[in-house]
């Protein structure tokens, strides 16, 4: 007869192919190597991820830390996707779309595939998971098969993960069996996974609050203090939620891990690219210049655009987003954004 203990076990996936060189998929790829789970890495580019294969050091996106000896790269889009049973999608928002149109005729049928992108897209104003069903329906439909994905998200600094830090994260997924599985498959004494089944929120949240990094790191550049910062941040978690729930995802899910936590986080951590890269544009710089002084993706950017839009879609006021795009789009000055936003109509919180 079975025990209690194991009824309860879950099933953990043990070879797992992720799909991007950057500094995310890459702590996750060491993470996993960690715990014994096999573990291959794809790279757009086949010369960066050779010259990370051969330092066994991503010195681009997670300078000074080794990489484990059994950590495999597979630069070849047909042999990356053979035997995986998950499929971890770590491309920037932006490029999500075209990296999956030239990888889908090798995914295979009823494989999970995990993504831990944050952003929206911009025309289309879809969700990574939503982009992924988009861009592999046909294959599905074909093959009578059901996508399964699902989110990774929370307040997880790559670096800090890296150096085994302590944090958590969250997993959201429809299907509360994958959700489970990814969550025993991560979890380890130095980071502790949650399950979440409100996807939509997780992916929400995850993107809207790389906008408010942006804006706190321009508080930052231009000295603004940390009681402007502290008024961002509870302001800037308002309409992050407004926008959320008018969009369906639950109010409760923005206060946890993958709402507040990552914002926090993110707007707060001296390496975040967002942050950074706002405290750059509030120092002076242009948005060009901004931009050009880091090699990663600042994905608030474009995000940026997605969440004006979708708030003029779901007419939902989002004043600190507003004012961002205005600096980053319409060369609005700083001060005056600023300005502007202190000297709103007076009304309750």
């Amino acid at each position: 007869m079975s025990s209690k203990s194991d009824k309860s076990r879950v099933a953990e996936y043990k070879s797992i192919s992720i799909i991007g060189d950057g500094g995310m998929g890459t702590v996750l790829a060491m993470l996993l190597c960690e715990k014994g789970v096999s573990t291959r890495m794809w790279g757009y580019d086949r010369e960066q991820l050779a010259e990370i294969e051969k330092r066994r050091e991503n010195k681009k996106f997670l300078p000074g830390h080794s990489l484990p000896q059994s950590l495999r790269f597979e630069p070849d889009d047909k042999r990356i996707m053979a035997g995986a049973e998950l499929i971890v999608s770590a491309v920037p928002c932006q490029f999500t779309r075209s990296v999956w149109a030239r990888l889908r005729d090798y995914v295979p049928d009823g494989v999970s595939i995990l993504s831990v992108t944050k952003g929206v897209e911009n025309d289309t104003l879809l969700r990574p998971t939503q982009i992924l069903a988009d861009v592999l329906s046909e294959k599905l439909k074909a093959k009578n098969s059901k996508l399964k994905t699902a989110v990774l998200s929370g307040p997880t600094i790559a670096d800090e993960l890296a150096r085994r830090l302590p944090a958590t994260v969250c997993v959201a997924a429809d299907d509360e069996e994958v959700a489970r599985q990814v969550q025993h498959t991560l979890n380890c004494p130095h980071l502790r996974v949650y399950t979440n089944k409100d996807v939509l929120g997780v992916e929400l949240a995850g993107a809207m609050k790389n906008v408010i990094a942006i804006a706190a790191g321009i508080l930052d550049g231009i000295g603004a203090g940390d009681n402007a910062k502290a008024a961002l941040l509870s302001r800037g978690l308002a309409e992050i939620t407004r926008l959320g729930v008018a969009c369906g995802a639950r109010p409760q899910t923005f206060a946890g891990l993958t709402g507040l936590g990552d914002l926090v986080t993110t707007c707060i951590s001296p390496t975040g690219r967002n942050r950074s890269f706002g405290e750059r544009v509030g120092g002076g710089q242009s948005v060009r210049q901004a931009q050009g002084a880091t090699e990663s993706v600042v994905e608030g950017v474009a995000t940026c655009e997605s969440v004006v839009a979708l708030a003029r879609r779901y007419d939902v006021e989002m004043p600190i987003t507003q004012a961002v795009y205005e600096v980053l789009f319409e060369n609005k000055p700083v001060q005056q954004a600023l300005a502007d936003l202190m000297t709103r109509r007076l009304k309750a919180e």
